[in-house]
């Protein structure tokens, strides 16, 4: 008896003990991991293994990506498939709106605990945040990409896609909306940014990550503040396009003809990357009263990089909204989705301060 219980101890002891440190569950206990590919430098291929640029990216389809990596089956019964296979800077507001109903299917299943999207890293962090403004569950769902080919020595792909597995399979995950990891670092989608041009420590957020992957085991330090997920009312699974928003870069020397040419392809939003604190050049704030009046929704953004853009009275009297903390390219994200649900300036702005 005493060497049954030792043997019982002893195994009880290796499983908590694999638990602390990442090691695989018991097949029977393994929660249903998705992974949606879209493409991207995590499938993309070079001519040879030291290059690191030149290649074609979204090269690969997901049943290569999984078999370079079977070690996400010990932490998951992952499945994969195919959204489409493209460079991300060719990503589309309809390829949005097909990934988000179909990870909206996905999530009401049982059988499926987490999803996983592999994206190319150019627009990972667009897509991160509109898909956290739209997918209607609280089941962990990670963006993951590359700074280096599948082919290159050193690929960073292969163990992204491993903790992102382990990190959708995870129970902590839930309830921290959208999130991309890369590097061994866990990102809410709307802050973080793509931050070089070809390092792998590129995507960072300037109020710090959400937690870390150490050894294979997500750790959280932080939670998003920012509604998000379920805690938004942007349902885009009825809808089949999005209004057109454009950016608009502020410069020294604008004359406010690109302002003039996004009214006349119809805009229904202008985002205003201004300098500083989302300043606008004289020249360029005349076209942007014209499209207030024309019924176009401004919104002020800086081309910084960081910070908050802080309403002033000059903008405000002209009816332009600011937004928040948000970068040109998300906040015209934002914006995108609220105009399918208001064109009333002060429910927008208030959006701008909650999501």
């Amino acid at each position: 008896m005493k060497s049954k219980l030792s043997i019982a101890a002893v195994m009880l002891s290796a499983m908590i003990l694999g638990t602390q440190c990442g090691f695989a569950a018991p097949a029977n206990q393994k929660p249903g991991v998705k992974i949606l590919a879209t493409g991207g430098t995590i499938a993309g291929s070079a001519a040879s293994k030291t290059a690191t640029s030149g290649y074609k990216a979204g090269s690969l389809g997901i049943d290569v990506l999984m078999e370079a990596v079977p070690e996400i089956q010990d932490y998951a019964k992952v499945s994969g498939e195919q959204v489409c296979n493209i460079s991300s800077n060719n990503m589309t507001d309809e390829l949005w709106l097909k990934l988000s109903k179909r990870i909206n299917e996905l999530a009401a299943q049982k059988d499926v605990n987490g999803i996983v999207v592999t994206h190319g890293t150019d627009t990972l962090e667009e897509t991160a945040y509109f898909l956290d403004l739209t997918v209607k569950s609280d089941k962990p769902v990670i963006l993951t990409g590359a700074m280096r080919p599948a082919t290159a020595i050193s690929a960073d792909g292969p163990m992204n896609l491993l903790n992102s597995v382990r990190l959708a399979a995870d129970k902590k995950a839930g309830g921290n909306g959208v999130m991309v990891l890369l590097n061994d670092e866990i990102d809410n989608a709307r802050d973080v940014t793509k931050s070089n041009t070809t390092s792998v420590d590129t995507f960072k957020s300037h109020n710090g990550p959400l937690g870390f992957m150490n050894d294979g085991v997500p750790d959280f330090y932080n939670k998003p503040l920012r509604l998000h997920t379920t805690k938004t009312p942007f349902d885009v699974r009825n809808l089949t396009s999005l209004p057109k928003v454009y950016v608009i870069y502020g410069t020294a020397g604008a004359d406010g003809s690109l302002v003039d040419a996004a009214i006349k392809a119809g805009a229904k939003g202008i985002v205003y990357a201004g300098t500083g604190n989302g300043s606008i050049h004289q020249q360029d704030k005349e076209a942007l009263i014209r499209a207030a009046k024309a019924g176009v929704v401004v919104v002020r953004s800086s081309r910084t990089g960081s910070g908050m853009v802080v309403p002033e009275p000059e903008y405000a009297k002209e009816g332009f909204l600011d937004g928040d903390s948000l970068n040109p390219q998300k906040a015209r994200i934002l914006l995108q989705l609220a105009l399918t649900k208001t064109h009333d300036l002060g429910e927008i702005q208030s959006m701008f301060h909650k999501y």
